[in-house]
């Protein structure tokens, strides 16, 4: 029982850091978005597409599952090991970043959308990598790959009802 609670206690600097690291990527990419409300609230969106205040926490709970499941192939493997499911996740990061940007502050739909895609086949490619180390690490991002599917359907219809905005 000590030895659990000790290992335990061994591996919460790296889940902490993990956590950090997905938590920081949000920052830059709500970083963009901060002044956004306004900009969003002028766009036609499709009468399915989810009021604003949603984004946030959905967004928080993402991230959250984000960090964990870099931390559990980080705790299975180590980062020599699971070096390509690593940083094909971290990569994932910055893509994901990256589309705030490019959507809220640049206003660039159709790169918005190319990135998106991208994105979606780098997630693709993370939970392929991550299931391969532990099951659970890539059973964690399946929500996170199911909400930018969504996202990157509502980032297309947005940027088609709005092409003098979205340009």
């Amino acid at each position: 029982m000590f030895m659990r609670q000790w290992l335990a206690l061994k591996n919460l600097p790296s889940l902490v850091l993990w956590l950090v690291v997905c938590f920081v990527v949000a920052a830059i990419a709500s970083a963009a978005s901060i002044n956004a409300g306004p900009f969003y609230l002028q766009l036609l969106r499709p009468e399915w597409a989810p009021p604003p205040g949603v984004f946030g926490p959905v967004w928080s709970v993402l991230y959250a599952m984000m960090g964990i499941a870099a931390w559990l192939v980080w705790r299975e493997a180590g980062f020599r090991a699971a070096r390509a499911a690593l940083v094909l996740f971290l990569v994932q990061l910055a893509v994901n970043a990256l589309w705030s940007w490019l959507f809220f502050a640049w206003q660039r739909g159709a790169l918005a959308f190319v990135d998106i895609l991208l994105l979606w086949v780098l997630i693709a490619g993370t939970v392929i990598t991550f299931w391969r180390v532990r099951p659970l690490a890539g059973a964690l991002l399946l929500p996170y790959w199911l909400w930018v599917s969504f996202a990157a359907v509502l980032n297309y219809a947005v940027w088609q009802l709005n092409p003098r905005l979205l340009g």
